[in-house]
């Protein structure tokens, strides 16, 4: 990859930023956000608790690990 005299960023992804910079706001907004399934919490609208404590049970006894939303 090459990259500019002062930046160790490549000269390539120089010219893509710069060019998606030119595309109208619209554009880069459809392209801009992919929108991901996320188990369990995609399939309700809403949902609230009364604590922390009581979302962070939650969240460890229903959403997958990979989510990453159990305690580290």
């Amino acid at each position: 990859m090459k990259t500019t005299d002062n930046s160790p960023i490549p000269k390539e992804w120089l010219e893509e930023f710069a060019a998606a910079g030119r595309r109208p706001l619209e554009t880069r907004f459809k392209y801009g956000f992919v929108k991901t399934y996320k188990p369990v919490l995609d399939d309700a609208t809403y949902r609230s608790w009364d604590s922390t404590a009581e979302y962070r049970k939650w969240c460890e006894e229903n959403l997958p690990s990979w989510l990453g939303y159990g305690r580290v």
